[in-house]
């Protein structure tokens, strides 16, 4: 089996010449910005159909080309899906890596499990291809700091899907956040609550016929195959998921990161634990995390086990002010003064759920909107992955303090930690030989 370096070795002497000499502007410049983009959507199960969804919606602009999974059921079902909704049968490939070694590919969608974001994107841009990445954008630290390296490196388009960062509601709050309308905001509190059940005690059992267990895990050291890990409880295994912080964390954080206008925290605290089932989940099903900053806080509450809503909701982030208080999710928001009364509000008129796997939704549509304008005309990104890395990094970090049970201090201009070496070696994490990611 040809493994990435060697693939990537060859592939990049030609890709990574045209890549560093061009712009996501001159790019575009280059195809002309009426063309419809070629995409290859890799990675599925679940949350790919909203790439389908995304990608319909926003057709006269792109086409999906190429589709690819290592488990054929899952491939077979989902071109027939693109054929459905297209109207246009994609080639297909479990394979990646022959994808990229397509010329007329412009663009790539990730939404394979957390450990192949970062590798598969970086291999992407060294192939010369646009990048739309699912959050989050790496599995651990130091690979979240090596996309954001090589999208400099090879100047391409690079969007983390954070969509709520593209959201009209969300744009306008934040935006009336930043100009006084709660004061100064001082304190974001965000929370997800859900109700996942037991994943059991794995057995040993043959890999099944359809899937190639070797590829999927790619980059990660290699284990015998489980009858408890694909396609979904992938998340709740240190070596290939990233536990619930980073799963849905993310996004509200991420809002939360926004609406204060701040970076990498000074100090990191989290409790938790796997409290609702013992089985072979091996991350907390309750997190309480907070960030700590000079004059700022942010806190993440997790609860996987437990549907218990905060404000009727399942998920989403309050803005406290010194004015009021501004409630924020993904079906609009509202504003409170000092005392709690309500004073205004924006519904959505659509009501989402942290059941919700897939997340077909307008957000998305307008994600991919503005991730092609960023390809075609050179638009500013609403989630580069610049930006979107800083939240990652910050949630990654809370399950290394909840991993190592003590406060963590940062760098506050790269995330590292401080004069903790333990901690710190949670910052990378060991790869099969031959698939570490490499600029």
């Amino acid at each position: 089996m040809v493994t990435r370096r060697e693939f990537l070795d060859t592939l990049a002497v030609g890709a990574a010449g045209l890549a560093l000499g061009t712009t996501a502007k001159s790019y575009g410049q280059i195809m002309g910005s009426n063309d419809r983009l070629n995409f290859a959507v890799i990675g599925l199960n679940g949350r790919a159909y909203a790439h389908l969804s995304a990608l319909k919606a926003n057709k006269a602009n792109a086409r999906i080309a190429y589709v690819c999974d290592v488990d054929s059921n899952i491939l077979a079902k989902f071109a027939g899906n693109v054929q459905k909704e297209m109207g246009e049968s994609p080639a297909t490939d479990k394979d990646f890596r022959h994808i990229l070694g397509k010329k007329d590919v412009d663009a790539i969608t990730i939404a394979t499990p957390d450990h192949w974001h970062a590798p598969m994107a970086i291999a992407g841009l060294q192939a010369g291809k646009n990048v739309y990445v699912e959050k989050p954008c790496s599995h651990n630290p130091a690979e979240g700091a090596l996309l954001v390296q090589a999208q400099q490196k090879y100047q391409k388009v690079v969007q983390m899907g954070t969509q709520q960062r593209s959201s009209p509601h969300t744009i306008e709050i934040v935006d009336k956040i930043h100009n006084g309308v709660i004061g100064r905001a001082y304190f974001a509190k965000a929370w997800y609550s859900n109700v996942r059940k037991s994943i059991g005690t794995g057995k040993e059992v043959p890999v099944p016929a359809q899937l190639d267990w070797d590829l999927w895990q790619g980059p990660a050291p290699r284990q015998a195959y489980k009858d408890n890990v694909q396609p979904y409880n992938w998340h709740w295994f240190k070596t290939w998921g990233t536990g619930e912080t980073l799963n849905n964390g993310t996004h509200e954080v991420d809002v939360c990161r926004w609406a204060l206008g701040v970076d990498f925290p000074q100090r990191i605290t989290a409790s938790g634990g796997r409290y609702q089932f013992k089985d072979d989940w091996q991350f907390y099903d309750t997190l309480v995390t907070s960030f700590a900053y000079d004059d700022k806080m942010i806190s993440w509450e997790g609860k996987c086990c437990n549907g218990m809503k905060y404000y009727n909701r399942d998920r989403g982030s309050t803005i406290v002010g010194t004015t009021g208080t501004v409630l924020i999710d993904r079906d609009g928001y509202e504003i409170y003064d000092l005392k709690g009364n309500k004073t205004s509000e924006f519904k959505t008129g659509k009501a989402t759920s942290s059941s919700d796997l897939t997340g077909r939704d307008s957000m998305t549509d307008l994600h991919f909107a503005n991730f092609i304008a960023g390809v075609q005309k050179g638009a500013k990104l609403n989630a580069p992955i610049a930006v979107g890395n800083v939240a990652v990094t910050m949630l990654q970090l809370s399950n290394v303090a909840w991993e190592v049970k003590r406060e963590l201090q940062l760098d506050t201009t790269n995330g590292k930690v401080l004069n903790d070496a333990q901690a710190m070696k949670c910052w990378g994490r060991d790869y099969e030989k031959g698939w570490a990611p490499h600029l």
